[in-house]
């Protein structure tokens, strides 16, 4: 029986030369792969209160509408700076080259409504952190991150527990 990680595969050298890339669009592409991926991330969470799903641009948004869907919940992106076109609340966090910015609309978390976060890859956790301190701004509760694929090796895990993060990974993939 294959597993999630048997559905990813690995493009060396991409979008760097010594970057060995994790692609997920062969497991999204793949019907068995894709239900297998959502049915797992979800499966810590079954019987326990969410009211929102958010997905992290950009492939957060096909996982998230489909967690977002299998749990009749909203979804709420958090998307890059200047994506969304309604009032927002922005936080910015570090590349390994630079700073980066993502928003979210000011109106899209309730004050302690309970939300699960998703994406497809962890890998320095800058984008994942950012995003629970927008929905945290907005008085949510994050009950959890879950993720397809870490990247042990750049640490993303490890500054999520730091904030107390409840963390689901379905796998993980050595190098960067």
């Amino acid at each position: 029986m294959k597993t999630v990680k048997d559905y990813i595969r690995t493009i060396p050298d991409f979008p760097h030369e010594g970057i060995l890339f994790r692609d997920v669009t062969t497991l999204f592409s793949d019907p068995r792969g894709m239900r297998l991926a959502i049915d797992e991330l979800l499966s810590p969470y079954v019987g326990v209160q969410i009211d929102k799903i958010v997905g992290l641009e950009a492939r957060g948004f096909i996982l998230g509408g489909a967690i977002a869907h299998q749990l009749g919940k909203g979804f709420v992106p958090i998307r890059k700076k200047g994506k969304l076109p309604g009032k927002t609340i922005e936080q910015a966090y570090k590349l390994e080259y630079g700073e980066a910015v993502v928003e979210l609309h000011d109106d899209a978390i309730q004050p302690g409504e309970k939300v699960l976060v998703v994406d497809d890859l962890l890998a320095t956790g800058g984008t994942a952190e950012a995003g629970v301190k927008l929905i945290e701004k907005l008085g949510g509760d994050v009950i959890g991150c879950a993720f397809i694929i870490d990247l042990p090796e750049l640490g993303g895990r490890k500054k999520l527990d730091a904030m107390g993060m409840p963390v689901h990974i379905l796998c993980e993939f050595e190098g960067l």
